[in-house]
């Protein structure tokens, strides 16, 4: 009840099922591990929704559609709360937009701020308005379904070839490399209106159809067939997503400059998925009327935990809630040396230990990350949010003009055109970057301006999602920094997160071998234990192989393709 955040994760990481939607079962014996709790001592079990009002939109939207409806349930999150976590107790609902709201003010360290909040849909609301101050939140003004900002974006990436809540960052990456010759074109499927108000032309789209999001209209509209998924990616496409991308920043920075006349104060919170597009949250510092933002790390749908619990704690204790601010991502299981070292013992790997030699560890993976090599980073408490911070991260030497393509084609195995993020030393950012603040959690973009030349992490638009690192943060990450400063003047590192395409971050060990056995990464650090990909056998790559197919089979029940959203 003291409002401490212990513990947060992803189911997906456990699962190995990219955005798994099943119930939570293993990051929730995670949690309670974490907090030295059982299920008996748990008072509260807080959900991210409302299921009868999430049940109204559903029915609303079959019946628009004149489609059988399928079978609805309310009561399936109850029931699975109940039977699979064995919760006996207290579950609190909370609106989806307010918990998207809550998971950001309540954990920025502001007293006051505004709030805005944009996603795909949640139970009715696309988008919300509010302010925030002291223990209490107001959500004034909203933007209900079918009109949302997110769907237009997943609308665009199932056009362009992309899979649907999933690669919405790849079209944000693919944006730089496309002049906004469509940007009237965009203009004509969202249109701003009064106030926080934005609407769709409806007859672009089809949410309807469980095959894809928009109508025969779309195509017509732009004077090309939608892109097939893994085709080649043309000048048009590079053009719509710069299109897309420009209007949505245009169409944000419209609503924060309305926000900032109802709500006039210096502080902005944002959460929802659309609060993940770096590009447009740094428009918005550098443009936009308020003088600090706070994006929540995990702004998406997983976030809406944070704030689900807190609003939950607020109303547990007579409205008082208090959060401490967030300080980490990094919230997630953590693995000792004891426990890597029972690992490796039986397998016969060949492995150095620098356990109780730390400066010997950061120098050598330093001088190797020098010589070119990329490096696995495995230390610490898993992140929490898609963002890699140094805990779960690949790395390597952002100077190297050939390190993006290698990466990409050889390490993550996707699209050539996907960027990569410099992670630097606090103290050195603004020597390097445009940036005159903390960015922890790697969520906006910045102007380059390095003396050094940063081919690996910088935009074609001389651009860069930036990740400051704090020593008070993660003391090992930046002593890293430091010591690869030392050796060549730079303190910066191409910093990418530890996965493979169409796969989760790894979570463990055993996760992470079995990925840096299936890439090109030349080395993997686990903790204080250094392994070679030379050393890795056969055999071993070989079952990891059959393993990553066993679970990219795996379906999840009443999922829907990747063209379209999972609305029902």
């Amino acid at each position: 009840m003291d409002g401490r955040l212990v513990a947060a994760a992803e189911e997906e990481r456990f699962s190995r099922v990219k955005h798994d939607s099943r119930l939570p079962w293993q990051a929730f014996q995670y949690c309670l591990r974490e907090g030295g709790l059982s299920i008996t001592d748990v008072d509260c079990v807080a959900w991210y929704e409302n299921p009868q009002k999430k049940l109204e939109r559903q029915i609303w939207s079959m019946l628009v559609a004149r489609r059988p409806l399928p079978k609805l349930d309310p009561q399936r999150v109850e029931r699975e709360i109940r039977e699979c976590l064995g919760f006996a107790g207290r579950i609190e609902y909370t609106d989806h937009h307010l918990a998207h709201a809550a998971s950001s003010f309540f954990y920025s360290g502001f007293n006051e701020a505004a709030l805005m909040t944009v996603d795909g849909v949640g139970e009715w609301a696309t988008a919300t308005y509010g302010r925030g101050c002291g223990t209490t939140l107001d959500l004034f003004e909203r933007v209900e379904f079918p009109h949302s900002i997110g769907l237009l974006y997943s609308t665009m990436t199932s056009y362009l070839g992309f899979a649907v809540n999933e690669a919405e960052y790849k079209v944000m990456g693919l944006a730089p490399y496309g002049r906004p010759r469509y940007r009237d074109k965009i203009h004509a499927l969202l249109r701003s209106g009064p106030r926080g108000q934005f609407s769709l032309d409806l007859r672009y789209f089809d949410f309807s159809n469980w095959e894809r999001m928009f109508s025969d209209e779309l195509p017509r509209l732009f004077g090309a067939a939608p892109r097939q998924p893994e085709s080649e990616i043309l000048t048009f496409h590079q053009d719509v997503a710069a299109s897309l991308q420009v209007v949505l920043e245009e169409v944000l920075l419209e609503k924060v400059r309305y926000l900032h006349e109802v709500v006039p104060v210096d502080s902005l919170c944002m959460a929802g998925g659309v609060a993940l597009n770096c590009v447009a949250n740094g428009r918005i510092r550098k443009s936009g009327p308020f003088k600090a933002l706070f994006v929540q790390p995990a702004a998406t749908d997983a976030g809406g935990a944070l704030g689900a619990a807190a609003i939950a704690l607020g109303r547990m204790s007579a409205g008082r809630v208090s959060c401490a601010p967030m300080t980490t991502a990094c919230l997630g299981p953590h693995f000792s040396n004891e426990e890597i070292r029972a690992l490796l013992a039986p397998t016969g790997l060949c492995y150095r230990d620098y356990a109780g030699k730390r400066e010997a560890l950061l120098r050598d993976v330093a001088q190797r990350l020098a010589s070119g090599e990329v490096v696995g980073w495995f230390q610490g408490r898993m992140e929490f949010g898609p963002r890699a911070l140094g805990a779960r991260s690949i790395l390597a030497d952002p100077r190297r003009p050939d390190m993006r393509d290698r990466i990409n084609a050889s390490v993550k195995r996707r699209e050539s055109f996907r960027p990569f993020a410099p992670a630097v030393l606090q103290e050195r950012v603004e020597d390097h970057f445009d940036l005159d603040h903390p960015s922890p959690y790697m969520l906006e973009t910045c102007g380059v301006r390095s003396p050094l030349g940063l081919p690996a992490v910088t935009h074609v638009d001389g651009s860069a999602r930036v990740q400051t690192v704090d020593a008070d943060c993660n003391p090992r990450f930046a002593a890293l920094l430091r010591e690869f400063e030392r050796i060549t003047g730079c303190p910066i590192l191409l910093n990418t997160s530890f996965n493979l395409r169409g796969e989760p971050i790894v979570l463990s060990p055993m996760h992470a071998l079995r990925t840096f056995s299936r890439s090109a990464i030349d080395l993997l650090v686990l903790e204080d234990f250094v392994i070679e990909h030379r050393d890795i056998p056969d055999i071993f790559v070989q079952q990891s192989e059959l393993l990553a197919e066993e679970h990219s089979r795996e379906e999840q029940p009443g999922a829907v393709g990747h063209a379209v959203y999972t609305f029902f």
